[in-house]
C-alpha cells in the first residue's frame, strides 16, 4: 500500500485516493502510456479493449479477388426470404433505463495501463472515481449526465441505458424535433486519451454513414463535465428499441443452461447484417467490434449500433477496439482489416448457435465437432465457420458479399436437410451441370463425370469477358486454338483455356497453365477446382477428391462442390460418403439430376432399395430427366431381385408407372421386358394369380407370351442383323410351349 506523499498526511493511497485527506496522489497528473496492448476485458454492453495498429495493407492486396467474387445482395427482408423470424416487440424506452447506473467492480480497469481500479477492499466498496495506483491516470465510472440535464439546449436527458468501453449511453428527448427519443453516447472515462480520440473519429466517420441496417446519427454536441468543467463530446443517435442478439441469446433451459438460438434464425440474423458491413467496407470503413451486443432486433429489422470503434480502412495509427472471444488474433500485430471484421461475424454466429468457452479455451479456435454437435450435424456450416475464423486472414472470406452468398447457400442446405423441401437458387460461382451423368443406372466413368460437372462462372468485370462470351459455343478443340492466341491473357482467359485443354484430354497442358496461375494467385479456388476436374479426366479419383475437398472448404455453400465430392467417393467405393454428399445436393436443389441418380445408385448398392426408389420418384415432372427417373424407379423395383424379394405390389406399381409414361416403342418394350421377367419369376415361385400385368395374364403361359412379343418387337426395330438374330432366338426361347 502506498503512503500519501502530501506533507503532514498519514493516510495511504487506496484506489487512487488518500484514505485520510481524500486527495489524489502527487503522481496523479502523470502517467506513461502502456507499452503493451490491453487484454480486451469487457465492460458493460459496449465492451471492448484497444490495441495499436500496424496493418500491412492486406485488404487492398485482396481487392481484386473480392471484386471478382462480389455480388449484389438478393435479400430484401429479415430471414433472407427463407426463414420466418419472429418480430421483436418494441421496448418502451423509459423501461430500458438503468435504475442504478454503475460499472460493476470486476469490469473496472484503467484506461491507460489496464490495471484493475475502483475495487473494494476489507468490506468497503471501491471508488467510482479516482486515480490509478499503477500509473496515476485519472479514472471515472460515474455518468456525466443526470436526468433533467439539457444538452446543447435541445436534448433533455432522461437517464442511462447502458455503459461500455467507449462511453455511457443515455436516453434523451429531442425537444427540437417532435420530442423524439434519441440516444446520447459519451466517454466512459474522460481521462482516457485514446477513448477521446476514438470519439472524435466517430463523429467524422458517422456523418458519412447511411444504411437501413445501421443506426442513424443525428448530431454531435458538447456538454461540460460536472466534475472538472472540461468539455465532453456526445454523439446523438436514433433510438433503436427491441432486443440485442445478446439478449435474445440469454434464455436458459430447465437446467439453467444458456439456450442457443435456432440455427436458421441465427443465420438469418447474420445474413441481414452482412450487407451493412459490406456497405461500411465499400465506403472505406471498418466496424472493428462486431458482436451480439451491437446488433439490435427491432420489429422486423436488424440494426448495427455502437459505431464507436469504426475507423477508416487506411488508418494505421488509431487504436483498434476489440472484444475477447470475437476479435481476430492478428489485430495486435497486423491491425484491423476487412478480414478481421468478417472474423468477428464468424465468431458471433458460432456463439449464437452453440455453448462453448469462447473467451478462454476456444478463444482463437472452434471446438471439434465431437464437442459441438451442431457442427457435426451441419458440416457445410462447420466449414463456413472454419473459413470465417481461419487464423490466416488471407484464407478467410474476402468480402461481406461473398460471405453472405456462401452463408445463404448453407442456410438453404440446413433448411432442406430438416424438412426435405428443396431451396434452389442460382449460383453466383458456378453454372449448371453441363450434362447429367449416371442416368442409365450404372456409375459413369471418371472422364464422363469430368465432362459433366458444372463450370465456374467467368468474372464479368474481366477485360476479356466479352471475348469469352462470344467464344463460348465453340467446340473444345477450336476453343483451345482461339484461347491460346487470344489478344488478352487475363486470368479468366487462362482458366477457360485450362478447361478447354481438359476437355480435349491435354492434361499436361492444363496442369502447366494451372500451375502458373497458382504461382500468381494461390487463393483462387477455381484453380483447385480445375485441378480436380483434370484429375478425374485422368482417372485419378483420389487426387480429384482431395482437390474438391479444398474447394469445399472455400465455398461451402455451393452444391457443385458436393456433387463432385459425391462422384469421387462413389468412384473410390466409399458409398456412405457418396450418399451423404449426393443427398446434400439433392435435398437442396432438384436441378442437379446427377445427384438424384447417384444417390439412388449408391442406396441400391447399400441395400436401401426403397430409399433409392423414393429419391427417383422425387424428380419433378417438369425436369428434363423425369422420364428417365421414372424408368429408373420402375427398374429399381424389379431388377436384380430374387422372387422372394419382389412383392405383388412392387410388380403392380412398376406396371402402373410404366403405363403412364409417354415412351417410344423401344424404351417401352425394354422396360416391359424387365417387369414381365420379374413377374414371370414371381409366378414360377409363388403360383399364378387371377389378374394381369401389362395386358398379360399372371400365369406362366401368359407372361411367356408377353415376353415373346416384346423380344420380337425389339428384333423388328434392330438395325444390326446379328442383334436381330439374337433377339429372335431369345423370343423363341421364352415362348410358351405349344404343339405347333
Amino acid at each position: 500500500m502506498t503512503t500519501c506523499a502530501r506533507p503532514g498526511c498519514s493516510g495511504a493511497i487506496e484506489d487512487g485516493f488518500c484514505s485520510v485527506c481524500g486527495m489524489a496522489p502527487a503522481m496523479a497528473s502523470v502517467g506513461a502510456p502502456p507499452s503493451t496492448p490491453s487484454t480486451g476485458r469487457t465492460t458493460g454492453s459496449s465492451t471492448g479493449s484497444t490495441t495499436g495498429s500496424s496493418r500491412t495493407g492486406r485488404s487492398s492486396s485482396r481487392s481484386a479477388r473480392a471484386s471478382r467474387s462480389s455480388l449484389a445482395t438478393r435479400r430484401g427482408r429479415l430471414g433472407a426470404g427463407l426463414v420466418e423470424v419472429p418480430p421483436a416487440p418494441q421496448r418502451d424506452p423509459a423501461e430500458a433505463l438503468l435504475a442504478d447506473p454503475e460499472v460493476a467492480e470486476p469490469k473496472r480497469f484503467c484506461g491507460n495501463c489496464d490495471a484493475p481500479v475502483g475495487r473494494g477492499r476489507d468490506g468497503k466498496p471501491g471508488r467510482l472515481e479516482g486515480f490509478c495506483a499503477q500509473c496515476g491516470t485519472r479514472y471515472s465510472f460515474t455518468p456525466k449526465l443526470r436526468p433533467g440535464d439539457l444538452v446543447s439546449g435541445q436534448y433533455e436527458v432522461l437517464g442511462c441505458l447502458a455503459h461500455g468501453g467507449l462511453g455511457w449511453i443515455y436516453l434523451a428527448r429531442d425537444h427540437n424535433v417532435s420530442d423524439r427519443w434519441v440516444v446520447l453516447k459519451g466517454l466512459l472515462d474522460t481521462g482516457d486519451a485514446e477513448a477521446a480520440q476514438a470519439a472524435i473519429a466517430e463523429r467524422r466517420f458517422l456523418a458519412e454513414v447511411e444504411h437501413p441496417n445501421i443506426v442513424r446519427i443525428y448530431n454531435f454536441v458538447e456538454h461540460p463535465d460536472p466534475l472538472d468543467g472540461s468539455t465532453v463530446g456526445y454523439i446523438v443517435m436514433e433510438y433503436v428499441g427491441g432486443q440485442s442478439l445478446k439478449e435474445l441469446r440469454s434464455g436458459r433451459d430447465a437446467a439453467n443452461h444458456l439456450v442457443p438460438l435456432p440455427i436458421d434464425q441465427a443465420i438469418a440474423y447474420v445474413l441481414e447484417v452482412l450487407p451493412a458491413l459490406g456497405y461500411l467496407h465499400g465506403v472505406g470503413l471498418l466496424y472493428c467490434d462486431f458482436k451480439p451486443d451491437n446488433v439490435i432486433h427491432s420489429a422486423e429489422q436488424l440494426k448495427l449500433i455502437d459505431l464507436g470503434a469504426v475507423r477508416r480502412i487506411d488508418d494505421e495509427d488509431s487504436a483498434v477496439y476489440k472484444t475477447d472471444g470475437y476479435a481476430a488474433p492478428e489485430l495486435a500485430e497486423q491491425g484491423a482489416s476487412i478480414e478481421s471484421d468478417l472474423y468477428t461475424v464468424g465468431r458471433t454466429l458460432a456463439v449464437l448457435i452453440a455453448n462453448f468457452d469462447y473467451t478462454r479455451t476456444y478463444r482463437d479456435r472452434l471446438p471439434d465437432p465431437t464437442a459441438m454437435p451442431v457442427l457435426a450435424d451441419y458440416p457445410s456450416l462447420h466449414r463456413f465457420l472454419l473459413r470465417s475464423t481461419d487464423p490466416d486472414p488471407d484464407n478467410r472470406f474476402e468480402s461481406a458479399h461473398v460471405m453472405a452468398d456462401q452463408l445463404a447457400g448453407v442456410l438453404r442446405e440446413v433448411l432442406a436437410s430438416r424438412d426435405g423441401q428443396p431451396r434452389p437458387a442460382p449460383s453466383t460461382m458456378f453454372g449448371p451441370e453441363r450434362r447429367a451423368f449416371g442416368i442409365n443406372g450404372a456409375a459413369s466413368s471418371p472422364v464422363e463425370i469430368a465432362l459433366a460437372l458444372p463450370v465456374p462462372q467467368v468474372d464479368t468485370t474481366d477485360a476479356a469477358a466479352g471475348f469469352l462470351a462470344t467464344s463460348a459455343a465453340l467446340d473444345p478443340a477450336r476453343l483451345v486454338n482461339v484461347l491460346a492466341t487470344a489478344p488478352l491473357r487475363t486470368q479468366e482467359v487462362r482458366l477457360k483455356l485450362a478447361q478447354a485443354l481438359i476437355d480435349v484430354s491435354d492434361l499436361g497442358g492444363a496442369e502447366k497453365e494451372l500451375g502458373e496461375l497458382f504461382q500468381e494467385d494461390p487463393h483462387d479456388w477455381r484453380i483447385s477446382w480445375y485441378r480436380g476436374v483434370a484429375a478425374l479426366a485422368g482417372s485419378d479419383a483420389r487426387v480429384a477428391r482431395d482437390c474438391f475437398v479444398a474447394v469445399y472448404a472455400l465455398v461451402p455453400g455451393e452444391p457443385a462442390t458436393k456433387l463432385a465430392l459425391a462422384a469421387c467417393h462413389e468412384l473410390l467405393g466409399d458409398l456412405g460418403s457418396a450418399a451423404h454428399f449426393y443427398r446434400l445436393v439433392w435435398r437442396t436443389d432438384h436441378d442437379y439430376a446427377s445427384a438424384a441418380f447417384g444417390l439412388a445408385r449408391v442406396l441400391i448398392a447399400s441395400g436401401d432399395r426403397a430409399g433409392a426408389i423414393a429419391v427417383l420418384e422425387e424428380v419433378p415432372n417438369t425436369a428434363s430427366h423425369y422420364v428417365g427417373a421414372r424408368l429408373a424407379a420402375v427398374s429399381a423395383r424389379v431388377r436384380d431381385r430374387l422372387p422372394t424379394e419382389v412383392g405383388e405390389q412392387d410388380l403392380a406399381t412398376a406396371a402402373d408407372q410404366l403405363s403412364t409414361l409417354e415412351l417410344d416403342v423401344e424404351r417401352l418394350t425394354r422396360s416391359s421386358i424387365e417387369v414381365l421377367t420379374a413377374a414371370h419369376q414371381w409366378v414360377l415361385a409363388n403360383g399364378p394369380l387371377p389378374s394381369s400385368l401389362l395386358n398379360c395374364p399372371l400365369t406362366d403361359r401368359g407372361l411367356r407370351g408377353g415376353l415373346e412379343r416384346c423380344y420380337r418387337t425389339l428384333a423388328r426395330l434392330a438395325d444390326d442383323p446379328g442383334n436381330r438374330v439374337r433377339l429372335v432366338d431369345r423370343a423363341n426361347s421364352v415362348r410358351p410351349v405349344s404343339w405347333v
